[in-house]
């Protein structure tokens, strides 16, 4: 089973602006469908945006083969320093 690490859009219509958990997913489901953990979060409507992830279990995730996306892993290293 392939895995993926993205993000999956939270919709708040009435402001107009968008939140982001973190997921882990299989490679072939859409973008919001069903997952197999959340492992943060991401607000960039907030100044400075508020991200919280869980590198322990996002370390995990990628020693077991799960491909990170582009965005995810530049959080990733934001946080990492």
């Amino acid at each position: 089973m392939a895995t993926r690490i993205r993000m999956r859009k939270i919709s708040h219509t009435s402001t107009g602006r968008y939140n982001f958990r973190i997921v882990v997913t299989t490679r072939s489901k859409a973008r919001d469908a069903s997952q197999i953990e959340e492992i943060g979060y991401y607000d960039p409507s907030k100044k400075p945006a508020s991200v919280k992830l869980d590198t322990v279990r996002y370390e995990y995730w990628v020693s077991k083969g799960a491909e990170p996306s582009n965005t995810v892993r530049s959080i990733y290293k934001k946080l990492k320093g």
